[in-house]
């Protein structure tokens, strides 16, 4: 079933906002968090030189999922996963930032495939015991927008693809909720992680509904261990939930603060803006992305942002088969 005008611009706002999000950052990962009038700005530089609206390795792996699942592929088969690999170790071989743990799989899965990402990343799992980074869940948005129409095909494939890299079972959670929480944003329109906690076993459920009131209480700054990918999401809620929107504020002065926010809490700054953005991207469409972000927004594999806004309807554009519902708008962050 097609999606409506609102929805599809919705969907379009998953991989806009997390491109727009991870930019906004790249100029200030790895720097201290910074005071809460601090002016944030696409400016690029950082520590990689990163150009004004260059994305990183954030945008850059969600961009090959959601290539495979725009050409009709199921990311929960081999043959999908396989592609996605290789698309990732293909980009891996030129690219200026790889995370330490993906780059360790990736360099050990020497032809590409998913069965030897998968097994390296279960042997750094058991030497280390140390493999919930953040690195699957700032990838994850784009999982979501292939199964708006399959809430129990998301919760399978957000765990796949998430443990192709990171073997550690706390990872795939967070990428079931938060994909499950952008699904129901695309779909309606409200901001809700909540949203997100019913596919999760009942154990895990209630560890990530308390972190999820953690996050209400804090400010992105308080969570300094923002490279796990526990911290990373409740840095990225956090942002989402308790950043003052003026009353009547447009959905595109939501999403701004929300991702300035994101960015202030410092640290790893550019991915936790980056899956802030796959969720406010969500609920406040594309057309809430600055336009002045959107004419420089760029990086691998030589895309912009219109290629973007494609990209993610066709990645839509295969997989709806549910009817889905026409919401009226972002609700309150941080309710219930």
């Amino acid at each position: 079933m097609e999606l409506t005008a609102a929805q599809l611009d919705r969907a379009r706002g998953v991989l806009l906002a997390t491109a727009a999000g991870d930019a906004l950052g790249a100029g200030y990962e790895f720097g201290p968090p910074l005071p809460d009038d601090a002016p944030v700005a696409m400016k690029g530089g950082g520590t990689l030189g990163w150009a004004p609206g260059e994305w990183t390795d954030d945008t850059s792996m969600a961009l090959a999922i959601a290539e495979v699942a725009a050409a009709g592929l199921d990311l929960r088969t081999t043959q999908a996963q396989d592609r996605i690999v290789a698309r990732w170790a293909g980009w891996a071989q030129t690219a200026p930032d790889v995370g330490i743990q993906t780059r360790h799989v990736l360099e050990a899965a020497p032809r590409g495939t998913a069965a030897e990402a998968l097994a390296a990343a279960a042997d750094l799992h058991q030497r280390t015991g140390h493999t919930a980074g953040n690195g699957s869940l700032m990838r994850t948005a784009p999982v979501a927008l292939a199964y708006l129409g399959d809430p129990s095909g998301l919760t399978e494939a957000a765990a796949a693809v998430s443990a192709l890299t990171h073997h550690d079972p706390e990872a795939g959670e967070a990428c079931v909720l938060w994909c499950h929480a952008i699904r129901h944003a695309v779909l309606t329109g409200d901001l809700d992680a909540r949203a997100g906690l019913e596919p999760l076993r009942n154990g895990s459920r209630r560890v990530w509904a308390q972190r999820l009131e953690e996050a209400e209480r804090a400010r992105p700054r308080d969570f300094t261990r923002n490279g796990w990918v526990a911290e990373a999401l409740q840095a990225a809620w956090c942002a989402i939930a308790v950043t003052p929107v003026p009353a009547g504020g447009a959905r595109q002065e939501r999403l701004r603060l929300g991702l300035e926010a994101a960015v202030r809490g410092g640290r790893d700054a550019d991915t936790v803006a980056a899956i802030a953005g796959g969720l406010l991207g969500a609920a406040c469409g594309a057309s809430a992305v600055p336009a002045e972000w959107q004419a420089i927004l760029h990086g691998w594999p030589g895309a912009t942002a219109a290629d973007l806004a494609v990209l993610a309807a066709a990645t839509t554009s295969t997989t709806i088969t549910g009817a889905p519902v026409t919401g009226t708008g972002p609700s309150a962050a941080g309710r219930a």
